[in-house]
């Protein structure tokens, strides 16, 4: 069975609740990405997607006085899952919460990996390949 631990990136870049707002824009350029967790010693406590950031940015004058932090603009109270739940049943959660990711967390809340959409279209890439025949790969293992 394959789980969401098989497919999370592990290596997540993150945020701190009292990061400003206008490094972020250059933070999800520079790595390619479109979604920070909010960490706090190591627990997720938010989410900073790009369209949070384009939206905060409307709000927000660039030449503000007072710098905008991370924790004004976060998603709180997330779905998350653990690393150990079934990949379908990770779909089902994206789909259902209409969501572009999903934060991993381990019992203790502390953030260990985040799994996407894009995470899933690239599974499904490799598993139609692997069905048409155009590589050697077992379908429902993953390419490292």
């Amino acid at each position: 069975m394959l789980t969401v631990g098989d497919l999370m990136t592990r290596d997540v870049v993150t945020l701190k609740e009292t990061d400003g707002l206008l490094s972020v824009d250059d933070l999800l350029k520079r790595q390619h990405i479109r979604h920070l967790p909010v960490v706090r010693d190591g627990r997720l406590v938010g989410l900073v997607s790009h369209r949070d950031l384009l939206r905060a940015l409307g709000r927000h004058a660039p030449s503000s006085p007072q710098p905008v932090a991370i924790a004004d603009v976060m998603t709180r109270g997330l779905e998350t899952v653990t690393p150990d739940l079934p990949a379908r049943d990770a779909i089902h959660k994206l789909l259902d919460g209409r969501f572009d990711c999903l934060p991993v967390v381990d019992g203790d809340a502390r953030l260990v990996g985040i799994v996407t959409a894009s995470d899933f279209l690239r599974l499904a890439s490799r598993l139609l390949d692997a069905a048409e025949g155009r590589r050697g790969e077992a379908p429902g293992v993953p390419a490292s």
